[in-house]
């Protein structure tokens, strides 16, 4: 399954390793999940992630990020018909539909309106799990 992952979902599954973003973040580094991206995303990952308020040690950062840089699908964008009320959030919603990504999953969706979507499925962590459940698409959450 192909992906985009706003940066609040990779932020808190660092966070909140058992929590319900943890169990995503866990999933990318078990071959189940395919993240797309592009160099503005993967900046903007390792640049939130090194704040000082997160306390997150750079090692795990470093590790995290050389994975994600791996075994990422790397995709240039395609420019939306209109930005989105968050223009910073353009980045991963254009990776998105020029990747023809399964979802786009965010712990912010009201950055994603429906009507600006572009019919990606825009998606919060929880609606992303409970999606996979239903299509028996991985062992992790059972």
């Amino acid at each position: 399954m192909r992906i985009v992952m706003d940066t609040n979902i990779l932020v808190s599954g660092m966070l909140t390793p058992f929590g319900i973003c943890g169990e995503i973040v866990r999933m990318l580094t078990s071959s189940n999940l395919t993240l797309c991206v592009d160099s503005r995303i993967l900046f903007e990952y390792e640049d939130v992630l090194r704040r000082p308020r997160f306390k997150i040690e750079n090692g795990m950062i470093d590790v995290l990020m050389e994975y994600i840089e791996s075994t990422s699908e790397t995709h240039n964008m395609t420019p939306l018909p209109k930005a989105l009320p968050d223009p910073d959030d353009n980045q991963f919603l254009e990776v998105a539909v020029s990747a023809n990504v399964d979802y786009l999953v965010t712990g912010n969706l009201k950055h994603f309106p429906p009507g600006s979507r572009c019919d990606v499925a825009v998606v919060s962590p929880r609606e992303f799990l409970d999606a996979l459940k239903k299509c028996g698409t991985t062992k992790l959450i059972e």
